[in-house]
């Protein structure tokens, strides 16, 4: 196949910059923030009560979060097979992307009153985002060659790393010009609902509609999703060096995924970091993710995908075994900047190993379902853990729990660039 015109691929890319700005404000710098300031010991001192059980506040918000996680890897089967049988895998994206980015406009009205209210918002935010991007996603191998997907991976998220940059300053700008700092954070929370719907319409016009599946679903559209994952596994038996990666990804992205949920909420409760430091910490995170997205596209050119990947995920633990030694605010904005760094390179590289790997089929939705919901159970274990961990010692703990999932897939990853090898070998 050919790699589409230059127009659907900056169609594709732009909702990258659409969506993102969630990633950054919603999950990482203005929602940790503002959520931490509200529900801080200071206005529930026995906790936060859910449930009939008192809660830390951030250990509430991770098992919030991880259940929207859990159902988006339950939900997805489902939505993808629809999608590849109909065609209509564009109608689904926009669905998810309006219910994310009405959540977040919805924070608007979050406050100390109605946390719960809030954190709903915040686990539908999620589902908005996550839901949208598994067929997001599924464009890659339909719209860009094989040799160019690295290359086209890496300009969405280099575009969703710099759009949310400029959100990321618009917020700081109302916070920094605004006498009530807190409405000033409410709007924010809207502007990034209003951004991320308005640049979405670019990639909605521009990406083709997706043709149907030859083959016809032979049971009730809530089973057939997941009999799709049963097929594509059959699949999987077959292509060891896709089963090997798969599994490795599982266990790195337990990691990495859990990292970007809390970095933030390390560097408010165990270094104190006002607003405006961490503001301008996110946004340096983002702009060297570019340079790691990027980079680690030619670098992975040169030396080939399974070694960076390696490397990448070394770097992760040198990341989490630094990070429970932090004391100062240099040491955070350090960490931060190598977080950012192996944060881009490892997403983008991730999904164009994946889409390589995959075998021609026209089911491309049920793939990266398979792909999105093995991700999202990685999430939901990474955040369960992490949370309980913190919730019964503490989150330093916590982050340095996270260097077993790394190392796993550290060692999966070796071998599997090994068997490829081996593989190559034989076939020449």
């Amino acid at each position: 196949m050919k790699t589409a015109s230059k127009k659907i691929i900056t169609g594709w890319a732009m909702y990258d910059w659409a969506n993102s700005v969630y990633n950054l404000v919603i999950t990482t710098t203005f929602f940790p923030a503002y959520y931490a300031a509200i529900t801080s010991l200071k206005n529930f001192p026995d906790g936060i009560v859910f449930l009939g059980r008192h809660f830390v506040n951030t250990e509430l918000k991770d098992y919030v979060l991880a259940t929207g996680f859990l159902l988006i890897a339950l939900l997805s089967p489902i939505l993808s097979s629809v999608a590849d049988y109909k065609g209509n895998k564009k109608n689904f994206m926009r669905f998810f992307c309006y219910l994310g980015a009405a959540s977040c406009s919805l924070l608007f009205f979050f406050d100390q009153s109605n946390i719960l209210l809030g954190l709903m918002c915040f686990m539908l935010a999620g589902i908005g985002f996550y839901g949208s991007q598994v067929f997001y996603n599924s464009y890659l191998p339909e719209i860009a060659a094989e040799e160019d997907r690295d290359r086209v991976s890496a300009k969405g998220f280099s575009m969703g790393y710099l759009g949310s940059v400029v959100m990321q300053l618009i917020g700081f700008g109302l916070v920094m010009g605004m006498d009530d700092k807190t409405m000033a954070i409410k709007i924010t929370f809207l502007l990034v609902g209003v951004w991320w719907i308005s640049f979405a319409q670019i990639t909605f016009n521009a990406l083709p509609i997706s043709t149907k599946s030859e083959r016809k679903s032979k049971r009730h559209v809530l089973v057939n999703g997941f009999h799709e994952l049963k097929i594509v596994w059959e699949q999987m038996v077959h292509l060891p060096i896709l089963k090997r990666f798969l599994t490795a990804f599982f266990f790195y992205s337990m990691g990495v995924q859990t990292v970007m949920l809390v970095a933030i909420d390390f560097g408010i409760k165990e270094l104190k970091l006002p607003d405006q430091q961490l503001i301008i910490t996110a946004v340096i995170i983002q702009i060297v993710a570019i340079i790691g997205a990027l980079g680690m596209s030619k670098l992975s050119s040169k030396f080939g995908n399974f070694n960076i990947l390696i490397l990448t995920v070394l770097l992760w633990i040198g990341v989490c075994i630094s990070g429970y030694f932090i004391t100062t605010e240099m040491h955070f904005y350090i960490i931060a900047s190598l977080v950012g760094l192996v944060m881009g390179g490892i997403q983008s590289l991730s999904r164009s190993t994946y889409s390589k790997l995959m075998p021609e089929t026209k089911d491309t939705a049920s793939f990266f379902s398979f792909y999105d919901v093995t991700e999202k159970l990685a999430i939901v274990i990474g955040l369960f853990t992490f949370g309980f961990i913190e919730g019964i010692s503490s989150i330093r703990n916590s982050i340095l729990s996270l260097v077993i999932f790394f190392v796993i897939g550290f060692v999966l990853l070796l071998t599997t660039a090994i068997k490829e090898k081996s593989l190559q070998r034989k076939s020449n």
